[in-house]
């Protein structure tokens, strides 16, 4: 594709992997226009920081606005659709809010892309919607299961996609990210927690330390979008982007803190851990699709990844506070 011919919208541009796809997009000379959520200070996330940052038009609103959703999409070819609320332990005390956010959000980009004949979507999925398997490795036939108020919001919303393809023929490709980790994740996601613990802290507190999780790494993930933007075939698919392999809690941490050269205790604290029935026991990727219709796999080994995501968070540790649990 030549992106230099293409405008490109990306919603949730200022968070973790929307700030890393929207300055690769740059790179590769899309005319990239940037959606982050409005708030008081003005922020635009991580897009703040970015190098890139003259070079994106930044437009500060509200996924929930279908009125703002509408203006903004008008002229654009490709929407790369990231925009969610995503932390589990918050959508227990929060359901509603990741309803209209991640449901009816979703309802209004794909309303909108229709409205401008938008030539491609990419919806943001995520391997939460599987639950805990029911056969490893999972392929995207596997059932969908609501275990979190947060991965149900999920399905609903990658239906919704699916709706309007098959209903109007918009042209969606659903992207499924497994387990993405690397420079600028949230504080709620596991790595962060381990690597500013054990900067800060004489020990290192998670939650269930059994699970397993299938971890890609950030820039890894952004080539998967890339990809299923490129694609001629994946329209109207679902497509995980994972390694294959994976990785329990407790064995990530004792990993991670060899590669720090530490020697902390990791404790299990009720408090971090979800409610039963919630659990999602085991991840892992079938990413045969994705290696079939994009061309893609990952480049980067846990540990070189790692490597990354300890010297990033090493340097920028202040941001993060390890003495409570966020949610």
């Amino acid at each position: 594709m030549n992106w230099s011919s293409k405008k490109v919208l990306v919603t949730g541009a200022g968070g973790f992997i929307g700030s890393h796809l929207t300055e690769r997009l740059v790179e590769l000379g899309a005319n990239v226009s940037a959606l982050v959520r409005y708030t008081s200070t003005g922020t635009w996330g991580w897009l703040d920081r970015s190098p890139h940052k003259d070079h994106i038009n930044v437009i500060l609103g509200d996924i929930r606005d279908q009125d703002a959703v509408l203006r903004l999409m008008d002229g654009i070819d490709i929407v790369f659709h990231l925009a969610a609320l995503i932390g589990i332990p918050y959508s227990y005390h929060a359901p509603l809010s990741y309803v209209r956010t991640n449901i009816e959000g979703t309802v209004n980009i794909l309303q909108s892309a229709m409205r401008c004949n938008v030539e491609r979507i990419i919806q943001t999925s995520t391997s939460e919607v599987y639950g805990s398997a029911r056969t490893v490795p999972i392929s995207e036939d596997h059932p969908l299961q609501g275990q979190s108020p947060y991965s149900a919001s999920k399905i609903g919303a990658d239906k919704i996609a699916e709706s309007f393809y098959l209903a109007f023929n918009l042209p969606v490709v659903v992207v499924r990210p497994f387990n993405t980790y690397g420079p600028r994740q949230s504080a709620r996601a596991v790595i962060p927690t381990i690597v500013t613990q054990a900067l800060r802290e004489s020990a290192i507190s998670l939650g269930n330390l059994e699970p397993t999780r299938d971890m890609n790494y950030v820039a890894d993930t952004v080539e998967g979008f890339i990809k299923a933007a490129e694609a001629p075939n994946a329209v109207g698919q679902v497509i995980n982007l994972g390694t294959g392999n994976e990785v329990s809690i407790g064995k990530l941490a004792e990993t991670i803190l060899a590669m720090m050269g530490k020697r902390l205790p990791v404790l299990s604290e009720d408090t971090r851990i979800r409610p039963q029935g919630s659990e999602v026991d085991r991840l892992c990727a079938d990413n045969t699709k994705a290696r079939e219709i994009l061309g893609w796999e990952p480049k980067h080994t846990l540990e070189a990844g790692l490597q990354r995501t300890i010297e990033w968070l090493s340097e920028n540790h202040e941001q993060y506070r390890s003495d409570i649990y966020v949610i």
